[in-house]
C-alpha cells in the first residue's frame, strides 16, 4: 500500500542524518555538513527531502536572482538548471530525484537504495560496471550518487574539457540502465555486505540506533540501505515499479555548475531526455510522534569505546525558527570552539571527538550530539552533554552568537567555490523548494537572528520528556543511563 499523503510544507529545505552512497571508499565520510549549508559529499558525518507534485511546465527559461544561474524546462517538467563559474577549471554534473527512504513501506526498505546501485551497472552503449567508472576515471574525474529518506542524488565532476563525456555518461545512465538480472542479484550481495560492513562500525550503528529511537516504527527510523531480509526480498519489478513511480522528470533535476554555456548544456538535455514520459511522483511517510517520557536505548557489544547519540525532535524545513536552531547546534558543538567541545575534551579530557548538528525535514527535524569514548566515563559525558543542552534553555551571550554567525557564514561562502557544492545546491533546492536562494539570501537570514530567537527555539525544543539516548557499548544493563534523566544532574 502507498503511504497515506502528507500535505506538503510551501517550501522545503536541505538537511540529511542516514543515508547511503554507491563508493565505498567514500561512504564513511559522507555528510551534508552544516545544516544551512550546500550538499557537500565530502564532509564528516550524516536527511533531506523529496517532493510530490507534477506541476505542469511550459518550455522557456526563468531568470533567478543569481545573474549566473540560468533555469530553463523542457516541455516534460524536467528542469535544467546551470550556474556560469567562468574562473573554474572543473565543471559538475547532478542529476537529483525525489524520491528515497521516506516513500517506501517496510517490504520495500532499501528500494531506492538498490536502484541508486543499479544506475552503475551498465547500459546499451556501455554494457559493464567497469566502462561506466572508466568514462570518468579515465580522464581523471570523480563520481558517486547518495540515497537519503527523500532524496537520491548522482553527481561527477570532470575537468572543463571532459564536461560533454560526464554528461553524456550521466543522462545515458538515467535513461537507459539495464537493470539486467544477473546484476541485480550480484549488486544483492554488495548491499549486504555493505549493510553488514555498517554493523560492524559502532560510530554508524548508534547513528541508525537513534533513528529507530526517534521514529519508532515508521519509515524515517530506517536505514536507507534497508534490511537484510527486505533486500534479499526485492524483485526486480518491485524495482522497476517504485523506479517508475519516482524517477519522472518532473521529479528530478539535472544541474550544471563550471565553466560551461547553458544553451549548450540545454541543447544537450533536450535532444537526450524529451522523450522522458511524464507522470505524477507519489508521496512519503509522515512522521508520528507520541513520546511522553525519555527513552534510552542500549545495544550491548565488546569495544574499546562507547559510542552515543543524544537527540531531541527539531523543526521541519520551513518552520520560521530553523535558523535559530542551526545557530543553536552551533553554539552548542560545532566546531573546536563549541560548549560540547571545551567542557568535554578541553576540561575533562574524556573525548577525542563530540559535536552536535541540527537536520530538517518536510514535516520533522532534529538536534542530535554525537560522542565516543572509554566506556566507564560514558554515564559522566551523558550527564555533562546534558547539562551543556539545558544551558542552552539560558540566553546565549552576544559575543558568542556572533561568532557561531560568522563560522557559518564562513564556510557556507567558502563551500561555494567548489563547482559541485553549487550544482548540487542549485539542484537540491529547485527540487525541494522550487527555488534557489543565493547565498546573500541565507547570509542575511542568519544576521538578523537574535539571542532571544535562540532562547526561544531552544524552550521550544529542549524538553526533557522529549529527550532520547542510542548508546552502542559494554553494559549489561541501560540503568546508569536511565537514572541520568530522572536525576537531571550530570554524573560527576
Amino acid at each position: 500500500a502507498l503511504p497515506t499523503p502528507a500535505p506538503p510544507p510551501a517550501t522545503p529545505w536541505l538537511t540529511p542524518t542516514n543515508w547511503r552512497e554507491i563508493d565505498p571508499t567514500g561512504r564513511r565520510a559522507v555528510h551534508w555538513g552544516l545544516s544551512f549549508g550546500p550538499y557537500d559529499p565530502e564532509t564528516p558525518r550524516r536527511s533531506p527531502i523529496g517532493p510530490d507534485r507534477s506541476t505542469p511546465f511550459q518550455e522557456g527559461s526563468t531568470p533567478l536572482t543569481d545573474p549566473a544561474l540560468r533555469q530553463s524546462v523542457l516541455g516534460n517538467g524536467l528542469r535544467v538548471i546551470t550556474s556560469a563559474m567562468p574562473h573554474t577549471r572543473s565543471v559538475s554534473i547532478g542529476v537529483v530525484v525525489g524520491g528515497g527512504s521516506r516513500y517506501e513501506t517496510d517490504e520495500q526498505a532499501g528500494a531506492f537504495h538498490f536502484i541508486e546501485h543499479l544506475y552503475f551497472k551498465g547500459t546499451p552503449t556501455r554494457p559493464s560496471p567497469q566502462e561506466i567508472s572508466e568514462t570518468i576515471e579515465g580522464v581523471g574525474g570523480f563520481m558517486n550518487a547518495s540515497t537519503d529518506r527523500e532524496l537520491t542524488v548522482y553527481w561527477c565532476k570532470v575537468a572543463q574539457t571532459h564536461f560533454g563525456t560526464a554528461l553524456d555518461l550521466l543522462l545515458d545512465m538515467l535513461r537507459n540502465s539495464l537493470f539486467d538480472p544477473q546484476e541485480i542479484e550480484k549488486e544483492r550481495g554488495v548491499i549486504l555486505e555493505e549493510l553488514a560492513m555498517t554493523n560492524d562500525h559502532p560510530d554508524e550503528r548508534v547513528g541508525l540506533l537513534i533513528d529507530e529511537v526517534l521514529w519508532p516504527d515508521q519509515a524515517l527510523g530506517r536505514d536507507v540501505g534497508g534490511t537484510p531480509t527486505s533486500v534479499g526480498n526485492l524483485s526486480r519489478d518491485d524495482l522497476l515499479g517504485l523506479m517508475a513511480r519516482q524517477y519522472v522528470p518532473s521529479n528530478a533535476i539535472v544541474t550544471v555548475a563550471g565553466n560551461i554555456d547553458h544553451d549548450e548544456v540545454l541543447e544537450d538535455c533536450a535532444r537526450r531526455l524529451s522523450d522522458w514520459p511524464g507522470g505524477a511522483p507519489g508521496t512519503w511517510f509522515p512522521a508520528e510522534d507520541s513520546q511522553d517520557a525519555p527513552r534510552v536505548r542500549l545495544e550491548t557489544r565488546k569495544s574499546d569505546q562507547t559510542h552515543f547519540c543524544l537527540a531531541l525532535r527539531g523543526l521541519p524545513s520551513e518552520h520560521p525558527q530553523r535558523y535559530a536552531l542551526d545557530l543553536l547546534s552551533v553554539v552548542l558543538g560545532e566546531g573546536m570552539s563549541s560548549r560540547l567541545f571545551v567542557e568535554l575534551r578541553e576540561k575533562h579530557g574524556l573525548v577525542y571527538d563530540v559535536h552536535s548538528a541540527a537536520s530538517h525535514l518536510r514535516d520533522t527535524g532534529t538536534l542530535s550530539i554525537y560522542a565516543a569514548l572509554d566506556p566507564k566515563n560514558a554515564p559522566q559525558a551523558v550527564g555533562l552533554v546534558l547539562d551543556e543542552v539545558e544551558r542552552m534553555l539560558e540566553r546565549v551571550p552576544d559575543a558568542e552568537l556572533a561568532k557561531a554567525k560568522e563560522l557559518v557564514k564562513g564556510r557556507l561562502m567558502l563551500r561555494m567555490e567548489d563547482t559541485r557544492s553549487v550544482a548540487l545546491w542549485n539542484g537540491t533546492q529547485e527540487l525541494l523548494r522550487g527555488r534557489v536562494s543565493p547565498v546573500d539570501e541565507i547570509v542575511a537570514l542568519v544576521d538578523v537572528i537574535t539571542p532571544d530567537d535562540l532562547q526561544a527555539v531552544a524552550r521550544d525544543i529542549i524538553v526533557r520528556d522529549k529527550m532520547n539516548l542510542a548508546v552502542v557499548g559494554p553494559y549489561r544493563s541501560a540503568a546508569r543511563f536511565e537514572r541520568l534523566f530522572r536525576s537531571g544532574r550530570s554524573a560527576k
